[in-house]
């Protein structure tokens, strides 16, 4: 690794009415290499790129780039520098083309002065083949996915040929095929000699591919470390302040009697899988993407029918026809994607709370909404959901608490079976650790927990017994003190137990 600093930030302050979002900040990014930043929302990652790229002025602290003083008063001027940036929340010109979202502001001209669009088109797909990145460069954005008008958001970053390229969360819309190839693409522009600032809260995607790490916490540095120093343990730690095991503070529970039992359920993606769930217990369901863990869910609630099998809840048999037959007998699902399928972006906070049980609340032909606010402020305060009111817009509201809320939904409805998909994806690890709280309490209330996790260290550090899945079926039951990373990732991945029963336990 070079000792070229191709930017060097020191001393970077900036507040805001009330925040000091930014206190002293230093990042020093070498010459062709991947520089990972890390915290919790508001930790100030965001802002301290918004001040690179002049969308925010620092109120204190030098930049330099490529050795010389760096002012950067607008957007413009980074990128006439070199410097282009890859924004979290998406800004594409829906009905326009690929290579016209591209090359905006950047068409190639006609000898008459009008846009060339084969050489538009002709430049694009040069530019998608390169990056391998299987889009049609005359397709309109209204008819591509939001993770495809994420490659087209990418794409147009690199087709800067800036020197130094900001990628702010950009996997939060990938599939994991699209992920690898992303990958593919940041290794080839730091064999290329570029430089790249990857913003995530993924750990195991800095592990991939950074080199050095900076770690900022309530707008400060904690550190900067070469990756092969560091392990996830430590990493989280800096984050947060404590360390990944205190995050997990689930003590191991006997179950009581079975609430949830599940025999011989086949459906789309999955056979043949049978479980049962206790009062006070956690399931958590591992495997690999595909192994049919969400389906299996889905059908459980009733959002698709099985083919086969038996659902039973405290004992008696339910055709589950639909989700309603499934909350009138106790159940409850936070399904994968909050954003797509959990949550009313254009409603309050209290309204999506509400939502799911106004039926309880009758006044007359209207509805006792006093009695709807004192329930929901009541639930807030249990979950400690931080927001200014009942009336504060959902989307306002970080992921955590907005997962806190879809969770609030549900405990109104009076469910004591959850079946969780996946309760901590799209937040940061200080709004985990507050998930993680909130599920060790309910479960020692006597609710009961069935979750579906691709990350392993939450699967182990919340699970009572480990449900594990392979291409549709069981594949194998882990008790809690048995259960491994290495023996979960044998089963998943189809291959038989490692023989030692007392492999050490996946580090926490």
């Amino acid at each position: 690794m070079g000792n070229e600093h191709l930017l060097s930030l020191e001393g970077i302050a900036k507040q805001f009415p009330g925040v000091r979002a930014l206190d002293g900040v230093d990042l020093h990014v070498r010459k062709g290499t991947v520089h990972a930043l890390m915290g919790e929302n508001g930790a100030g990652k965001s802002t301290l790129m918004n001040c690179l790229i002049g969308i925010c002025r620092p109120d204190a602290g030098t930049m330099k780039f490529k050795g010389a003083p760096l002012s950067v008063p607008d957007p413009h001027v980074a990128l006439a520098k070199g410097i282009s940036m890859i924004h979290q929340e998406l800004n594409p010109i829906p009905h326009m083309t690929v290579a016209e979202n591209i090359f905006l502001g950047r068409e190639p001209p006609t000898r008459w002065g009008l846009v060339d669009a084969k050489e538009l088109n002709r430049r694009a797909a040069q530019l998608l083949s390169r990056l391998e990145v299987q889009l049609d460069p005359a397709e309109e954005l209204t008819r591509l996915s939001v993770a495809q008008q994420q490659l087209v958001e990418i794409a147009r970053a690199i087709s800067y040929d800036a020197d130094l390229i900001v990628m702010d969360e950009p996997t939060s819309a990938l599939t994991d095929t699209e992920v690898h190839g992303l990958f593919r693409i940041i290794d080839s522009l730091r064999a290329s000699g570029k430089s790249i600032v990857y913003i995530t809260h993924k750990i195991d995607e800095v592990f991939r591919i950074s080199d050095e790490v900076t770690v900022l916490r309530d707008g400060r540095n904690v550190g900067t470390d070469a990756i092969g120093a560091l392990t996830e343990g430590m990493l989280v730690q800096r984050m947060v302040g404590r360390t990944l095991r205190e995050m997990f503070r689930k003590d191991p529970s006997s179950a009581g009697e079975t609430v949830l039992e599940v025999r011989n359920l086949s459906g789309t993606r999955f056979r043949n899988v049978s479980f049962r769930v206790g009062r006070g217990e956690i399931l958590g369901i591992a495997g690999l993407m595909g192994a049919g863990r969400t389906e299996v869910l889905e059908a459980v609630f009733g959002l698709n029918r099985p083919s086969a099998g038996e659902i039973l809840v405290n004992g008696v048999k339910l055709e589950v026809r639909s989700p309603a037959v499934a909350i009138r007998h106790g159940l409850a699902l936070l399904t994968e994607d909050r954003k797509l399928t959990g949550v009313f972006p254009n409603a309050t906070a209290g309204e999506n709370m509400a939502i799911a049980n106004l039926g309880q609340y009758p006044r007359g032909p209207l509805l006792d909404f006093r009695r709807i606010d004192s329930d929901c402020e009541r639930i807030c305060g249990q979950l400690k959901i931080k927001t200014s009111g009942l009336r504060q817009s959902l989307t306002s509201l970080s992921g955590g608490n907005q997962q806190k809320v879809l969770i609030a939904r549900w405990l109104l409805t009076g469910s004591s079976i959850l079946l969780l998909d996946e309760p901590t994806r799209g937040i940061d690890v200080g709004a985990k650790s507050e998930i993680y709280r909130l599920m060790a309490e309910l479960v020692g209330k006597g609710k009961s927990i069935v979750m579906v996790s691709s990350e392993l260290p939450e699967i182990l550090g919340m699970s009572d017994r480990i449900l594990v899945m392979h291409e549709g079926e069981k594949v194998g039951e882990l008790k809690r003190e048995d259960a491994t990373q290495e023996r979960i990732l044998h089963l998943a991945t189809g291959l038989p137990l490692p023989a030692d029963p007392d492999a050490r336990r996946g580090e926490l």
